[in-house]
């Protein structure tokens, strides 16, 4: 694991350097939030467990918005390339960050991207973060909001077990509803512990397979990003 989030051994970093990490990373971040809010981009980072459905929300999302809004992906993973190429494959712009062993983005990592990312004329910038519970939570990008995907397959204990990434969440998307059916999954107890730890709770339903609530999720979206675009 990275020791710069210490989530390896908590010997190897101090308070003070991890505090001074964050604050390196924190000034990157507010440039980057600057210069995608120059091009008019709102961005979404958003957050999961591998496997949990992030990239089928992306597609999903990509097919609702066709034609409406212009949408672009940076996909973050520990090695390939295959999320982006699943976007590119329905015509969304995607860049790749291959973290190696680094369990999260950092706003360094999305820094580098941006400069070669095509984001004159995109609406919706994404960040799809490595899949991984804890630590992507840390780090700020330079994101409008942050999004969290949790499957059905997951189990209705994860915001307890994982407080600090719901915690930040603006929005939890349930994802894979489509298997509910066959699933012993208590969604009144994900939504029980998701009032326990998130400030204000929203919680979404969503199946990319069937299409359930793709349409609620994207009018979520617009209307998060027109209530930034008239604060600004």
């Amino acid at each position: 694991m990275c020791d710069t989030c210490g989530c390896g051994d908590p010997n190897l970093v101090s308070v003070d350097v991890h505090e001074r990490i964050l604050a390196v990373n924190d000034r990157t971040a507010a440039h980057n939030r600057d210069h995608l809010a120059r091009h008019g981009v709102f961005a979404v980072n958003l957050m999961g467990s591998p496997g949990a459905g992030k990239t089928a929300v992306l597609e999903a999302t990509a097919r609702a918005l066709a034609g409406r809004r212009r949408l672009g992906v940076i996909a973050g993973d520990l090695e390939t390339e295959r999320d982006a190429d699943r976007l590119r494959a329905v015509d969304v712009p995607a860049a790749a960050i291959t973290t190696g062993s680094a369990c999260h983005l950092d706003a360094e990592m999305v820094h580098r991207a941006l400069h070669d990312f095509p984001a004159d004329g995109l609406d919706y910038l994404f960040v799809e973060n490595v899949g991984n519970l804890v630590c992507p939570a840390v780090y700020d990008l330079g994101q409008a909001i942050n999004v969290v995907a949790l499957s059905v397959t997951e189990g209705e204990d994860k915001p307890l077990k994982y407080p600090v990434m719901f915690r930040k969440a603006d929005l939890v998307l349930l994802t894979k509803v489509d298997l509910l059916p066959h699933l012993e999954l208590d969604v009144a107890a994900v939504e029980a512990g998701l009032a326990r730890v998130m400030p204000k709770a929203e919680l979404l339903r969503l199946s990319a397979r069937s299409g359930e609530g793709v349409e609620e999720w994207v009018g979520w979206l617009e209307t998060r990003r027109t209530a930034r675009a008239v604060a600004s």
